[in-house]
């Protein structure tokens, strides 16, 4: 602590990112990233950007890549934001649409940086438990609530919401915003962005570092009613009116245009995961239904801190989390067939 810091700084609690290790040959395995690479189209598109134009600012609002994502979802470029990665969406969006003094709801088991950014910005917070299933109980948010913030599928567990259940949400909180953090959704469901237009509440954030493979590009979007896209412009353009650097804005544009490539690698990372899923449950672990690029799996029989420990031990890096309740559980990034066989390997000898 410094005398020269503000004075809530103290009592903040970052988010911890999953580890970027250095060590060279590791199966990696932690950060559900795609282990398959970017549209060629998306890499030509930036390549192309490399150029004396760099001297000069990129466009403040991306009107390329909102029409390329109004175009993809068949919606408005008025009910499209970007920004720097869909943590900065989501922080923009409880900074200008859940500070209203009242608590804010979300799952127990959830996206870590949720109760961060709560405290960032001073909002209460209550977080309502999911089922013995771990699965989100629609009727537990029918209370008073300052807005409704969850992942679908959920993070960490992979579970999946239906799309009517998220409708009955919206219609039993009128009031309220309620926010749709899409990052996995293309890895098995539908997303709530076909609700917009019916639900001026409703806020959908994604990003383009999961199902594009642009993780290290930073780039994140919401769909929403112009209302609640108006607010988002507002914070951001009181905080960084250049989000997004021409390369990001050129590159995303082209990853939303290739659909082909996009559906490709989505459809070879869910056949992967149903192949891990039948081999892991074959060893002996409990593994809960997964609609994202990862699974959330423990063993009856043995710690998940010395699993996740023997695996390091192997090359194979998963994530481990200590939450108490889900402290017997490890996240597992869905690889390509050569990195899932070297974690079952790794499984195997351990």
């Amino acid at each position: 602590m410094s005398k020269f810091w503000s004075p809530f700084v103290k009592d903040l609690v970052p988010y911890v990112p999953g580890e970027q290790p250095k060590i060279a040959n590791l199966v990696k395995l932690n950060t559900n990233e795609n282990p398959y690479g970017p549209s060629p189209k998306a890499i030509a598109a930036m390549q192309a950007e490399v150029n004396d134009n760099l001297r000069l600012y990129p466009d403040p609002n991306s009107d390329r890549l909102k029409q390329a994502v109004a175009e993809f979802y068949g919606v408005r470029t008025d009910q499209v934001f970007v920004g720097n990665g869909s943590d900065e969406v989501l922080a923009h969006a409880f900074h200008g649409l859940f500070q209203h003094g009242r608590r804010l709801l979300f799952p127990d088991v959830t996206y870590s940086f949720y109760p961060v950014y709560c405290g960032l910005y001073g909002i209460p917070f209550e977080a309502l438990p999911l089922d013995e299933q771990f699965q989100i109980r629609v009727e537990d948010y029918a209370r008073p609530n300052g807005g409704i913030i969850f992942p679908n599928p959920n993070a960490p567990t992979g579970c999946l919401l239906a799309l009517e259940a998220i409708e009955r949400l919206l219609q039993a909180n009128p009031d309220s915003v309620v926010l749709v953090d899409e990052a996995y959704i293309d890895f098995g469901g539908e997303t709530a962005i076909a609700l917009v237009d019916r639900y001026p509440n409703l806020l959908v954030t994604q990003t383009l570092s999961k199902s594009r493979s642009l993780a290290g590009l930073r780039v994140g979007l919401a769909v929403g009613h112009p209302d609640l896209i108006e607010a988002l412009e507002r914070i951001k353009n009181s905080f960084n009116s250049y989000p997004l650097d021409r390369m990001a804005i050129a590159g995303a544009a082209a990853a939303f245009e290739d659909r082909s490539h996009f559906e490709d690698t989505c459809r070879k990372v869910i056949e992967s995961r149903e192949a891990l899923v039948a081999a892991m449950e074959a060893r002996g672990f409990d593994v809960l239904p997964s609609a994202a690029n990862f699974v959330f799996a423990r063993h009856p029989q043995r710690d998940a801190a010395e699993i996740a420990a023997g695996l390091r031990e192997r090359g194979v890096i998963v994530r481990h989390f200590k939450q108490q309740r889900i402290a017997q559980f490890l996240r597992i990034t869905i690889g390509t067939p050569d990195q899932n066989q070297a974690l079952l390997s790794a499984l195997d000898r351990l």
